[in-house]
């Protein structure tokens, strides 16, 4: 076995310090660098990280987790997977981002719609799914990860190509029809995995990585022996050495499993499930190197080094130290790139934090301590237990008003007035809107000119006055294009917002914010989530003036935008010394008093998004019901202190309805939006089979692709959505906010929506 490596990761962020690449992608789109240029800058980028990681002391870097745009997307391509529609475009890189965003160049007769884009496990990474044709011809391209590779040797370094596993690849792509097991191509897939690794092998990696979270799931017999199979024949190549990494959940029923498989290290997520390793250590062969995840990948929290130590002693009991390496939970794409440039958070905080280049000093300290005595790393190991013993007992942190609040709750609260029949016969009278009612998710395109004048107002170079002069005639000219071209319920555009997390955590106490804490979301889009350190209550009201004004602009209602108290928790770094239950009925009580002082100040359509609920469930199934249980608990707690005739949205995104059904519907929202154009209808079949009371809006087009939808396009969607559902419940309306796309798509766009409804109220 050739040296195994004391410390390293699974994966590094891929935008770099300062996004340099989304820069240079949105460079590329836009047509102000050449190709080549595109090329030349991401090679620099991999050298940047590569080098800072050995500079920070790993052992062995990943290669091969760099991505134009996505893994899953690049995984396609590597081994030939592209629908035919894309054949009328270049190959390279013209045809991925088509696969990517869609692409219409009316000029060459080219229209095609993106691949269908999915949340990564229980992550805010979106990938896009594989489509796998009937008759699918598989080929291997494996130019880019190898490029990487011999890039990353170049630098002398040592090198561990990543790749995604081909049972969880072939179970998280889907068939061309929907229909049939995708783990039934696997054996013409797995081939070309035995290529591609002997290529590897050539090229000089030592170690290759086949991430496989899929084998930390609840798993049926079908893809247990896909298991089996696939790696018994991976094992036949001479030289491969595997690390197989499991993540976002521990192994449980399938340690025996893992523990089967013929390869040369298994790894462990002793974050999300430390218990599993006293199981790991007895299963394991002893001639299996152990991976130990523990230094959480997915939060921001500096870890508390000592429970990482017993970890690792435990696992050192059991195992030589050349049979353990020390690594990150999972891949740090999910954590901001580093805290250098976070000059404006005050010092105790920031003391509390670790982003990704922070987690791998951590990583190489717990390393040293395993290989060289915890004395050799004792400064590093006192500074640590100090910051750990600042955050636990900081004032800041605990509001015992906040939490006297949440204990004195009643189940009342939790419910609204009367059922939705009756609250349905109040809207409807009150609004009296037409069959087919049109409206959109709540945001409005996000213009360099919008993004200007916030930042002009932030540095102080325009004063608050003329701030909001600006936002109310952006709000104003927005509210009358939308009333002028007849769109029913109208949205004032969110122009104050720079995010729908971190704009409502900005007015909420228990948080914090970072200047440079960007991490990809899809593509090229990056978030900054909000830091949650304390217990969290609104001061003030956020929206309502706002929207006092919004409705001044026109006699139609104008929707009040809130984010749920899920979506916010989820979409945040959220503290971990108390419940994210406890934490998100804090959020909930908050957004309740926006809620009621919206209604009260005459804003009584209310939108209040949940687009991260399906996302947060844990990924064994046996946590479902204790989750689903407090995260509608916090949407109906958040929404339930208004009359009947106030009408309450939602929006939900990449939802599997079939498998949350119940509780969707014990949501109770009166009007439910859900993102839907790329599932190909599939999640209108809960639908159909539970049966669904309320309204509800699919989403007619994917505001996702810069594409623009034909009339046509559209009414057919909406026919094939009467097949599940009565015309008296549906609303038609775009997939999302508009706040990614262009002004110029989005009037061709929704001017087409808004025909669809009028040529259908023609025919019912």
């Amino acid at each position: 076995m050739s040296s195994v490596p004391a410390a390293t990761i699974l994966g590094f962020p891929r935008m770099g310090s300062n996004r340099q690449l989304k820069k240079a992608v949105e460079a590329f789109w836009a047509s102000k660098i050449s190709e080549s240029e595109l090329l030349d800058r991401t090679k620099q980028l991999r050298k940047e990280h590569w080098e800072l990681q050995a500079s920070l002391g790993l052992k062995q870097v990943p290669v091969g987790d760099f991505s134009f745009y996505d893994h899953m997307l690049d995984h396609a391509v590597l081994f030939g997977i592209v629908p035919e529609r894309y054949n009328v475009t270049k190959p390279g890189l013209e045809c991925y981002f088509a696969m990517a965003r869609g692409l219409q160049a009316p000029d060459r007769g080219i229209d095609v719609p993106s691949l269908e884009m999915v949340k990564w496990f229980d992550t805010n990474y979106h990938y896009m799914v594989p489509q796998i044709a009937e008759n699918q011809t598989f080929a291997l391209d494996s130019t880019k990860i190898i490029d990487e590779l011999r890039e990353a040797l170049a630098l002398g370094l040592d090198a561990r190509p990543v790749v995604v596993g081909p049972v969880t690849f072939l179970k998280l792509s889907k068939t061309a029809s929907g229909a049939g097991s995708t783990l039934s191509y696997l054996p013409q897939i797995l081939p070309l995995y035995v290529e591609l690794i002997k290529q590897l092998v050539a090229e000089g990696a030592k170690w290759v990585q086949l991430d496989e979270p899929v084998l930390a799931l609840d798993i049926d017999a079908e893809t247990q022996e896909a298991y089996r199979t696939a790696y018994a024949e991976l094992a036949k190549i001479s030289g491969a050495q595997y690390l197989v990494a499991t993540y976002f959940a521990g192994l449980e029923d399938n340690l025996e499993l893992a523990a089967s498989l013929p390869i040369q290290a298994l790894h462990l997520d002793l974050v999300r499930n430390p218990e599993q390793l006293e199981g790991a250590l007895k299963a394991v062969p002893e001639s299996v190197v152990l991976s130990l995840g523990v230094i959480n990948g997915r939060n921001i929290w500096k870890a508390d080094l000592s429970k990482g130590l017993e970890l690792i002693n435990t696992a050192a009991k059991a195992r030589p130290a050349d049979k353990l390496i020390i690594n990150s939970s999972c891949s740090l794409l999910h954590t901001p790139h580093s805290l250098d440039a976070e000059t404006e958070l005050d010092a105790e905080l920031k003391n509390w934090l670790a982003f990704s280049t922070e987690k791998i000093a951590e990583i190489v300290v717990l390393s040293r301590a395993l290989h060289e005595g915890v004395d050799a790393v004792k400064a590093e190991l006192d500074a640590n237990a100090a910051a750990i013993q600042s955050r636990r007992t900081s004032d800041r942190v605990s509001n015992p008003a906040v939490k006297s609040r949440v204990v004195s709750l009643k189940e009342s609260d939790f419910s609204r007035n009367n059922e939705f029949s009756v609250r349905q016969a109040a809207q409807h009278d009150k609004y009296k809107l037409p069959l087919f009612p049109t409206t959109t998710i709540g945001s409005f395109p996000q213009t360099s000119d919008i993004r200007r004048n916030r930042a002009r107002f932030r540095k102080s170079e325009i004063t608050a006055e003329q701030y909001q002069e600006y936002l109310e005639t952006a709000t104003r000219e927005c509210i009358e294009w939308q009333d002028n071209i007849g769109i029913d319920v109208l949205v004032h555009g969110e122009f104050e917002r720079n995010d729908m997390v971190e704009f409502f955590g900005e007015n909420l106490s228990g948080f914090a914010f970072t200047r440079n804490g960007w991490v990809q979301s899809y593509g090229s889009r990056c978030v900054k989530p909000p830091v949650i350190y304390g217990d969290v209550s609104r001061t003030r009201p956020i929206t309502v003036e706002t929207a006092k004004f919004a409705q001044t602009c026109s006699p139609k209602p104008v929707k009040g935008m809130l984010t749920g108290p899920v979506t916010i928790l989820q979409w945040s770094f959220v503290r971990d010394d108390q419940p994210r239950s406890e934490t998100c009925k804090q959020i909930a009580l908050a957004i309740r008093d926006e809620v009621v002082d919206l209604e009260t100040a005459g804003t009584t359509i209310i939108q209040v998004d949940e687009p991260a609920i399906r996302e947060g469930l844990p990924l064994r199934k046996s946590g479902w019901d204790d989750y689903l249980e407090w995260s509608v608990d916090s949407f109906r707690l958040a929404t339930a202190g208004v009359v009947d005739s106030t009408q309450i949205h939602t929006h939900m995104c990449y939802s599997e309805f079939n498998t949350i059904f119940p509780a969707i519907q014990r949501m109770d929202a009166d009007v439910i939006t859900i993102e839907n154009a790329k599932s190909d209808l599939k999640l209108l079949h809960a639908f159909e089979h539970h049966g669904y009371k309320a309204e509800i809006g699919p989403g007619l087009y994917d505001i996702h692709s810069p594409r623009v939808p034909s009339v046509q396009e559209m009414k057919e969607r909406v026919r094939k959505m009467l097949n599940y559902l009565s015309p008296q419940l549906l609303w038609i309306n775009p997939d999302c906010g508009l706040k990614t796309r262009g002004w110029e798509e989005v009037r061709s766009s929704l001017t087409n929506l808004v025909e669809v409804a009028r040529e259908l109220r023609k025919e019912y």
